[in-house]
């Protein structure tokens, strides 16, 4: 297994290769496999780029995020200047329903609300509002109400899990209630655990998805 030394080193490198990150405004450290990043960036994208980053290094369990967004006074925008370019990207976005969602800007922090049918819909306009300048946060309150019915979900999420590459199906155990799926058991890193969620996500008629997987890390040998 990985020690942390290990971890914090390839976190690191990973934060290298991602392109527009300046490994220099971010603090890393890891303590059992549980990785900290502090710091200070310009956009909030980037912040979200450091975390995923993060997220897809083997040997990680859990990261927690502490990057502060701090825009340049060269880049500051005006709440009112944020909200007209948020409501300009949801338009031109062809996956988001924009008549249906509501934007409120306080002090940087954009909030949606509305509802839609899909949760690709919803996933979109999140990212259609993440890396506008002057963006300091983005918070999701967008529900969903589709209008398939939830027949069969099990059966079809077991059939995507089988299709997935990076999932293996037969760790992974999935309860449905109503419209809410529940997935328990164990994956090998955060990018399985979230190919799962994201799976049992785009299945028709899924208004909530409960993620019980826990990260389990394969032994194997390291010099």
């Amino acid at each position: 297994m990985k020690t942390d030394v290990q971890i914090q080193k390839d976190v690191m490198d990973e934060l290298k290769w991602e392109p527009g990150l300046k490994t220099s405004e971010i603090g890393v450290t890891a303590k059992d496999g549980v990785v900290t990043l502090s710091g200070q960036v310009d956009t909030y994208l980037k912040k979200l780029s450091a975390e995923r980053a993060a997220k897809r290094v083997s040997g990680v369990k859990a990261v927690a995020e502490d990057i502060q967004v701090g825009s340049s006074p060269l880049y500051a925008r005006t709440d009112s200047e944020i909200a007209a370019a948020a409501l300009t990207a949801l338009k031109w976005n062809s996956a988001v329903q924009e008549e249906k969602i509501k934007i409120k800007v306080e002090d940087g922090i954009v909030k949606l609300e509305g509802e839609v049918e899909w949760d690709y819909q919803r996933t979109q306009a999140k990212r259609s509002i993440e890396s506008l300048t002057g963006v300091r946060m983005v918070i999701n309150l967008i529900s969903l109400k589709p209008r398939v019915s939830a027949d069969g979900i099990e059966e079809k999420i077991g059939a995507a899990f089988q299709r997935h590459a990076s999932i293996d199906a037969k760790a992974i155990d999935v309860s449905v209630s109503g419209s809410k799926v529940i997935l328990r058991g164990k994956v090998r890193s955060f990018t399985e655990r979230d190919d799962a969620a994201d799976a049992a996500w785009a299945a028709p008629g899924v208004t909530s998805v409960e993620n019980h997987l826990s990260i389990e890390i394969p032994e194997l040998a390291y010099n």
